[in-house]
Formats: structure tokens, sequence, C-alpha cells
């Protein structure tokens, strides 16, 4: 979400509301502010392209599309509507040239309330899912299908055992409303649930052929393997603070949750610390380290004695596997 929550130990501050995104139409008229190039303070003014773009289609985060001019120093300042309300928190934008072209992009005002509220209470954003996958209706893909209608949103695939498949929703179902709203477009379908309180029920309306059925389906945590391994964690036995990160011995029962493992051994990066020193180094949570200065690591206890043996100031490269690819990062030693 390019969001992070920050504690300032200081009171009496003066702050703008976060504004209804539900109230927000396209024309809108709205403010950017921040420090395009450098220069403070800076606003600039436009008008709501899209209240929900969905800027890459593999991904379900939406955004603000806005024409105000967002220049490289606006990311992080607020959109703001002209009653003073925050709509948005621009991020970034489309351009061939490197400056602004119109094509300007914030992260929903309803989207920052959602993670602050849980980055606060649980240091990271927990995701609901129903254990459905959609997809956007084409006309060809209606008449191929017989689907009742061109457009909208078909149900691709279910979770077996998940909460669509208990709750009766089957792959065809095209969807016309969550909780009693109108769903027109793919974006607005993934939005919705990424909102969504874990633990309730969410009311579908779908239609199967000519039948309109309402089904009641229940917001679970999504959680991908990352989440499981960090549950596999001890902060003592697998923090490796020279790192800044907490790391895993890859056995056999965490190879099963990496399908796209090139090689079953080495130390996977299960999550970064709050309060290490990851220096130069660069590596993500799910990066694998197979090596330290050619040396194989085969344990979380390797990798720390090696990092224990390099004098301050000697250069370091890692062999790392990133998303099935092998690479290597360099680094000097604090």
């Amino acid at each position: 979400m390019d969001l992070a929550l920050l504690k300032i130990d200081a009171t009496g501050l003066p702050s703008l509301p976060l504004g209804d995104y539900d109230k927000l139409r396209q024309g809108q008229v709205v403010l950017a502010f921040g420090s395009p190039e450098g220069l403070e303070n800076s606003v600039t003014m436009g008008v709501i392209s899209s209240v929900a773009r969905q800027a890459n289609p593999s991904r379900p985060m939406i955004y603000i599309q806005t024409d105000a001019p967002i220049n490289p120093g606006n990311s992080g300042g607020p959109l703001v509507d002209v009653d003073g309300n925050v709509v948005g928190i621009n991020t970034f934008i489309m351009t061939q040239g490197g400056g602004s072209e119109g094509l300007g992009f914030a992260i929903p005002c309803a989207v920052v309330k959602f993670a602050y509220a849980q980055l606060k209470e649980h240091g990271h954003v927990h995701r609901g899912h129903i254990g459905a996958a959609v997809q956007a209706i084409t006309p060809g893909m209606a008449a191929a299908l017989g689907l009742p209608q061109d457009h909208g949103v078909v149900v691709t695939d279910i979770d077996p055992g998940g909460p669509a498949d208990s709750s009766g929703l089957k792959i065809q179902d095209v969807v016309i409303a969550l909780d009693g709203q109108s769903i027109v477009t793919l974006a607005q379908f993934q939005t919705f649930l990424l909102l969504h309180t874990l633990g309730e029920s969410i009311k579908v309306d779908v239609l199967r052929g000519s039948e309109k059925l309402t089904l009641q389906i229940p917001v679970v945590l999504q959680r991908n393997d990352l989440d499981k391994m960090v549950d596999l964690v001890n902060a003592e036995q697998n923090m490796i603070p020279k790192l800044g990160i907490l790391a895993l011995q890859i056995d056999e029962k965490i190879a099963t949750m990496m399908p796209r493992i090139r090689m079953a051994s080495g130390v996977i990066v299960a999550a970064l610390t709050a309060n290490g020193s990851p220096g130069e180094a660069g590596l993500r949570p799910g990066d694998i380290i197979h090596s330290f200065n050619r040396v194989p690591i085969l344990t979380v206890e390797a990798l720390r004695s090696a990092l224990d043996g390099a004098k301050p100031g000697s250069l370091v490269v890692l062999q790392v596997e990133r998303d099935g690819e092998l690479q290597y990062t360099t680094f000097e030693m604090e």
C-alpha cells in the first residue's frame, strides 16, 4: 500500500481530517500539496479524473486519479478537497518525460483509514478474502459462456472448502452487488473486499443464469506463505541483528511453502526486524541466502557465524534467490 505509520511524541499538533471516500465524485476539485522538485509547501489544483483507478491489472490496489499537477517531491503529500479534508495521499505519476502530464495518482483516504487502524493494532495489514477469484466480463466471454450480462465481474475459481465454496458460490456466477452496493468493475469488487472487516459476513448478490441469488459469505484472513513462516520464528533463535532480519533454515516443511524455490537449501528471510541494522544488504522478506562470500550457507547459525567473523569495513557478497532468480548483493560490514 506504500504507507507507513509514524508515532510522534507530541500533542496539540494541527491536523486535517480524512475525507469520506464514498462521497468523492469524478470532476470534483482537489488540491495537491507537497514539495515538487524540492519546492516546499507548493500547492496545485485540478479535478478528480477517476475515483477508483486500477493502475496495475494484476494487483487489487486502486487509486484516485487526478489531473492536479504532481511531480517528484509531491509523494506523501495530501490530496485535499475544497473543504480541507484529506481525500488521498499523493503517491506516483505516469509520465513519458519525467514531469507531470496530468496523470497523478493518490492512495484513497478509505485505504489510509483501513491501513492506519491495522498498522496501529497489529504492526502490519491483515487482508481479507472469501476464497473466490473473479474476472472482468468481456462481450466475447459473455457470449461464449452464455452469461446473463456482458459487463461486470464473473467468478472464475473457487477455493475448495473455502468460505465461498461453503456458502454456495459457483464458478460462472456473475456478481452484481456486495452488501447492496452495485459492482460494475473488477476494481470495485477487489477494493470492497480489501477494505472489508475480517470476521464479518458479506452479502453477495449474484446472477446464476436467469436466477438471482443472495449469499452470505464470511470474510476470513488471507495468509500467504510468509505469514505462515513468521509463525515458526523464535525471536531469540532466528534473529540476525547484523542484517536486521529474522531468518529460518530451509527444511522439508518450509520448502513445501515455496513452490518456486531453485535450491532446497539455505536460509530464508522470514521478516525484517524493527530495530535491526540492515545496512546496505537490501534484503526483503522471502529472499533466500545461499552463500556468504562463496561459502554455502545452510543454517541460521552458519550465517550468524560468517557475519561475526567478518571484519568491520570488509566487503560481503551474498548469493540471494529472489522470486525464483539468483543474484548477488554486495555491502560493507559496519
